[in-house]
């Protein structure tokens, strides 16, 4: 009871906290770009900008391209500096200027003391605007690459995770690998890349996040300047995707691991969705009673994993390294089967509502978390004020939101399955207990 009560009194601190920041965030646009404020309260400074698409940007065949160019634009010199000299003025008042890539979106962000911000800003504007593609050190971080897809293929959790996304999401975006595979990154040329990100720096495409205390007038001063030369470029969509599947699967991979890894995939609410929050919740409680039966209960892994993985295409996850697949599905079934007969516990709902909330201000105490928090909500649900919302959103949910945004989603499950095929029986994953919009029933 005493655990609840500090907990609770941890949430009401933060939402008062949050209720200060909304009144003071803002949004403006600059030459066509939605800037978006959130003054800090200290002197640190984090802007993002955010090119918005993804996977959504290139073919299969060019994956990797752009997590390549995001990586050059501090990595390869920029039109006044060198790599060197570039990093040399960064860390003369240690700040931080990269780019980095995911499924959705690329950002660009750079990170200083309030002080330092006219030095740094100079360098983060050629970094977005003037950079070199130098041709030696693109060689350099195109090496990096391949060698960093090769020990994320070595290593089996994320082997399994791409092995997921390929098979589930075949013939979509969401199958690309933002990082690429080594042939194709192998094949990529500096120019090739540079002219990939030149296609792709509009200013339809960006928004730009910015958490610090600074005057509005000096933020549209600069951004407007650093838009100067950028181009308008066509009308961009972000383009969302449900998946669903009409049946359950498994495709079987044979590695030679000390054990066998399955993973599953089911369909998910959009973001921006009503039943969003609701499934958030469902798929955390879902999450700790997938863990106690798994491996508390049964002894089946040692680290049984279900999440809510968010993006343009939204999922809910499980996976597990086991040696005994097949009683592994079992236990599944046999809880999927009697959360949707019996749904969510009003307690564990409660508990769940107060711990989410917690755990998401924790994460959200540094300048770059909240900048980072803003973009994705901004890009995923078109609403960068769902950040400031949470708490409200989340407080009205009932125990039979939740139960039924489980039920409805959590049917038909895509499974993938590396390791010693001799130890799966496959049909207990084909003809399993979950039909997508039925009762479940015991086969």
């Amino acid at each position: 009871m005493m655990k609840k009560y500090i907990i609770a009194l941890l949430v009401a601190a933060a939402i008062g906290n949050t209720a200060k920041a909304q009144k003071q965030a803002y949004e403006t646009t600059v030459d066509g770009v939605k800037v978006i404020v959130q003054p800090s309260g200290n002197d640190i400074v984090e802007i993002q900008t955010i090119i918005k698409g993804g996977v959504q940007n290139y073919p299969a065949t060019k994956a990797g391209i752009e997590s390549l160019a995001m990586s050059a634009l501090t990595e390869c010199g920029t039109l006044k500096h060198d790599k060197n000299s570039f990093k040399d003025e960064l860390d003369k008042v240690s700040a931080t200027v990269y780019g980095s890539s995911n499924k959705n979106y690329s950002v660009v962000r750079m990170n200083c003391i309030k002080g330092d911000f006219d030095v740094v800003w100079p360098l983060y504007v050629e970094a977005i605007t003037q950079p070199k593609f130098d041709e030696k050190e693109f060689a350099r971080i195109k090496q990096d690459a391949i060698n960093n897809i090769k020990q994320e293929d070595s290593q089996p959790d994320n082997a399994i995770d791409k092995y997921a996304d390929k098979v589930a999401f075949a013939g979509t975006n969401y199958a690309k690998d933002p990082s690429g595979t080594v042939p194709i990154v192998t094949a990529l040329t500096p120019a090739e890349t540079k002219a990939y990100y030149q296609s792709i720096l509009t200013k339809s495409r960006m928004v730009i996040v910015v958490v610090a205390d600074l005057d509005q007038a000096a933020i549209e001063g600069k951004v407007k300047a650093m838009l100067s030369g950028i181009k308008q470029g066509s009308a961009f969509a972000f383009k969302k995707s449900t998946f669903r599947t009409e049946k359950n699967s498994i495709a079987v991979e044979k590695r030679d691991l000390a054990t066998n890894y399955v993973e599953g995939i089911a369909s998910g609410p959009a973001a921006g969705t009503p039943d969003f929050n609701a499934f958030n919740v469902a798929m955390r409680i879902f999450s700790n009673m997938h863990f106690l039966e798994v491996r508390t209960n049964n002894g089946l892994s040692y680290a049984p994993q279900a999440w809510f993985s968010a993006g343009q295409t939204s999922t809910a996850r499980f996976s597990v390294s086991t040696t005994e697949p097949d009683k592994y599905i079992a236990v599944f079934d046999k809880l999927v089967e009697k959360i949707k007969r019996e749904g969510f516990k009003a307690d564990d709902v409660a508990d769940m509502k107060v711990t989410y909330l917690t755990g998401f201000y924790y994460k959200n105490e540094t300048n770059s978390a909240q900048a980072s928090s803003i973009a994705a909500n901004e890009v995923l649900h078109d609403n960068w004020k769902r950040s400031l919302t949470m708490v409200d959103d989340v407080k009205k949910l009932t125990p039979d939101d939740v139960s039924n945004a489980f039920r409805k989603y959590i049917n038909n499950i895509v499974w993938v399955y590396q390791g010693d095929p001799k130890k799966v029986n496959q049909l207990l994953y084909i003809n399993g207990t979950l039909h997508n919009g039925d009762n479940p029933v015991m086969h």
